[in-house]
């Protein structure tokens, strides 16, 4: 009876492969082990086994794999259930998410592989000079590859020269496999067996006489290893006894010294010993004793607690639970920045159970982490993490906290799969049979919304730890303030006064403005033109730094024009600003005191967010400026002032969020002020001091925010009283968008009818020269997800068989956070 195996490929089509295997492999494989398998012509991928069955594929001929590449799978059950779960709900393939879920380092690469015909004499005056060129290397070499090829003939399309030698039967050609991941191994040195006894060494001793550096160094081994009783590394050898590795090698070499090696983990926990939690106060621990309680009817629960108000503490004593029940716990961050301020926190309970996993890590790093969650091992029972870390392959997974869980940072909005983590976890959390927390001071109006209907269990903490007083929030009207000529750059003097009494009292300062770079526009006064980006409809923003205008959609940059392209006039102004021009006025203002700047530009680098925020805890820095990374839970026990220098340009964005974020991030950067003993101060500037959202803000009222966003919510029909579905199509033809954009909202409209809005013009119409067009799908509760997902599935399916549409590639994002 014939075998076969269906396969998961990382490639972005609907159906999963078939291959055929023999009986021994059928009886070997189990779902979840990786194969390498052959694709299409000549193409090899890393596949994941998912079932092992008899029933040969009708449409085609299965292919035999190429090669077993693990003894046990790397991929579980659960996780093969959640890739499932999600490439139905986000409408995406399992090739997609199998690609998100893996780090790199599992996904083997193929190579083709040149050798010489040894089985033929070939009669070289047959050969062409290009031909001859690589016969000739080939004497020399006994494999090459593709691009050493192209090398050697110093041309890029050397396939028909490897053809025409492959039909002259001159050399042969196959496909390598090879492992992206290589385990980090580090010298050891020990002497070698034939001097344990006391007589050999002696000798040993004696002939070393005279090569002094050499006896040193057997000296030293013997101190180290009776210091430590630990194997001794090459590295600290040469170290502790001053010699080079060559003296080194030369015991090696003459059998005096024996070398081996050991696999060691690359992410390390180096600290003392650990420390107890924390003592919760009496609001933490009614929290605490109500998050059990709400646990015992409900798998997830909604903590609602106020900035500063320890809400990790309760945290640090749910995952000690966990432990104790020999549980895995996924603790779960929007922001990388983030993870670096906890993982100290966490380690000096924990030690080195905990395990962090984010973009930042190299792929060896990763495949690391993946390993240790895999086998259940000591060094993994506690895995902090960015959004990808919900893939990691848990098999006892007994808590999941999402911190921050209003973050929109947890939505993937490209590449596919555009899935939600905290949404993810919810699901991933079910399959476990865990329970699931879900903390934030400003909840997003989604999950409040499910507490209020009683799907969520519901926790409040209204008082900040020690009993510390909100942050005193003031709004400052930048519009009179410019009418009285009371600004100095962008600074009001209200601004001003509360940041010199703040330096003066020894504390530090947070301005937060949206927006990197120098100023966002640059205008010529003359002709009023503005440097625009040839790939995207956006102006190029000014970085002062690099002296450089940049677009920060695709990236394209120009040096800083000393004149006008338009009209050569020199009469060239910045309009607007950004972090680095709040950076330089702060630094004219307050030349004494150190400024430091945190966005997107300053923390490139794995430790960029740990420098600046080490530097700021131990008060190396008086003023940070940055953008929205500062506002995600970080705790800066010196900061009592916060200034906002902007909130307008927030507030007016065009989208039906904008105001619910707008809210959550300023509460959230005010909830950065005044964490220890004396209350913190927070000033807005704003054009628009009476806006609603403002007003909500300065006293810290949530649920009237909530009412009265949820009202607008039933009046339009936006989530989460609705569902929705965003659908964009991009192409470089604008008729063809336009075209294609009009047919597929028709045929939408045909199914839907009045719950179809488009097909619309995003706000920034072409991006890296795409021209793009956007509709929107609305689902109201009692119409079936799956049968109105089952319908645009279908319709995407007839739009990419016409031909004239093939080329516009369709975007499908579910729940566009």
């Amino acid at each position: 009876m014939p075998n076969f195996i269906d396969v998961i490929i990382p490639v972005p089509l609907q159906k999963l492969f078939t291959y055929s295997i023999t009986i021994a492999e059928s009886d070997f494989l189990k779902p979840g082990m990786r194969v390498s398998v052959p694709f299409g012509k000549s193409k090899i991928y890393t596949g994941i086994v998912c079932k092992v069955h008899n029933t040969a594929p009708t449409a085609y001929e299965a292919k035999d794999i190429h090669q077993i590449l693990d003894d046990s799978p790397i991929v579980n059950e659960m996780q093969l259930q959640l890739w499932q779960w999600i490439s139905k709900y986000y409408m995406c393939t399992l090739g997609d998410v199998m690609r998100a879920a893996l780090p790199s380092a599992f996904i083997l690469e193929s190579e083709t592989v040149i050798t010489k015909n040894t089985a033929k004499i070939i009669d070289e005056s047959i050969l062409k000079d290009d031909e001859f060129l690589v016969y000739e290397a080939l004497h020399h070499q006994s494999s090459l590859k593709i691009h050493d090829i192209s090398n050697i003939l110093d041309k890029k399309n050397v396939l028909p020269v490897i053809k025409r030698l492959i039909e002259k039967e001159a050399v042969s050609v196959e496909e390598e496999v090879y492992e992206k991941y290589k385990p980090k191994l580090v010298r050891y040195v020990k002497l070698h067996t034939n001097y344990s006894s006391e007589t050999a060494l002696k000798n040993l001793l004696e002939e070393l006489g005279r090569a002094h550096k050499q006896k040193e160094v057997v000296l030293t081994l013997f101190s180290i290893s009776a210091k430590t009783k630990k194997p001794v590394k090459v590295s600290d050898l040469a170290n502790e006894s001053d010699a080079s590795s060559a003296i080194i090698k030369t015991l090696i070499d003459k059998g005096i010294l024996e070398e081996y090696h050991i696999q060691t983990d690359r992410v390390q926990y180096s600290g003392d010993e650990n420390e107890d939690s924390k003592q919760l106060n009496d609001y933490q621990k009614t929290a605490l004793i109500e998050i059990k309680a709400s646990f015992e009817t409900h798998q997830v629960t909604l903590l609602h607690g106020v900035t500063s108000s320890g809400k990790t503490e309760v945290y640090v004593k749910l995952i000690e639970e966990a432990l104790n029940n020999k549980k895995q716990v996924l603790y779960l961050l929007p922001e990388i920045a983030l993870t670096t301020q906890l993982v100290s926190r966490l380690q000096n309970y924990f030690g080195e159970q905990v395990a962090i996993f984010h973009s930042k890590y190299s792929s060896h790093e990763r495949v690391e982490v993946w390993n240790n969650v895999l086998n259940n091992s000591a060094k993994a029972q506690i895995v902090l993490g960015a959004r990808s870390s919900i893939f990691l392959p848990f098999n006892n997974l007994g808590l999941i906290i999402v911190d921050e869980e209003h973050e929109q940072s947890f939505k993937q909005f490209d590449p596919a799969p555009r899935y939600h983590a905290r949404d993810t976890a919810v699901v991933l959390a079910n399959m476990h049979q865990a329970k699931i927390l879900l903390g934030s001071a400003t909840p997003s109006l989604e999950s409040y919304f499910n507490a209020k209907q009683n799907k969520y269990g519901f926790v409040e903490l209204m008082h900040r730890y020690n009993d510390v007083l909100m942050p005193d929030v003031e709004l400052v009207d930048i519009k009179d303030k410019l009418k009285k000529k009371r600004m100095k750059g962008h600074f009001s003097d209200r601004l001003i006064e509360e940041m010199t009494e703040t330096l003066k009292d020894g504390h530090q300062i947070i301005l937060f403005q949206n927006r990197r770079g120098f100023s966002p526009i640059v205008e010529c006064n003359t002709c009023g033109h503005s440097p625009q980006c040839p790939n995207c409809d956006v102006s190029l923003t000014y970085h002062q730094y690099r002296n450089q205008l940049r677009c920060h959609y695709c990236g394209y940059n120009m040096a800083m024009q000393q004149d006008c392209k338009a009209c050569g006039s020199q009469d060239l102004d910045n309009k607007g600003f950004g972090t680095e021009q709040i950076e330089e006025e702060v630094k004219m203002l307050f030349p004494d005191y150190n400024v430091a700047r945190m966005d997107l530009d300053t923390t490139r680098g794995k430790y960029g967010y740990e420098k600046i925020i080490t530097a700021l805890e131990q008060q190396e820095i008086d003023i940070l400026v940055g953008t929205q990374m500062l506002t995600k839970g970080l705790d800066f026990r010196n900061v009592k002032l916060v200034g906002i220098m902007n909130a307008d340009n927030m507030l007016n964005f065009p989208d039906f969020r904008a105001h619910e974020r707008s809210f959550q991030l300023m509460l959230q950067v005010s909830g950065r002020a005044g964490r220890t003993e004396e209350r913190g101060k927070v000033l807005i500037q704003t054009y628009n001091p009476h806006h609603n959202i403002l007003q909500q803000v300065s006293t810290n009222n949530y649920i009237d925010m909530f009412n009265e966003q949820m009202n607008d919510r039933y009046n339009f029909k936006y989530p989460p009283v609705y569902k929705q579905i965003k659908i964009t199509l991009k192409h470089k033809d604008y008729n063809r968008v336009e075209i294609a954009s009009n047919w597929y909202a028709k045929s939408l409209r045909q199914v839907f009818d009045t719950n179809v809005l488009g097909p619309e013009t995003p706000p920034i119409a072409r991006i890296r020269n795409q021209f793009y067009k956007n509709i929107l799908v609305k689902i109201p509760k009692q119409q079936s997800l799956s049968k109105t997902k089952e319908a645009i599935i279908k319709i995407n399916n007839s739009f990419s068989s016409v031909k004239d549409f093939r080329s516009v590639k369709v975007i499908l994002n579910v729940d566009n956070f």
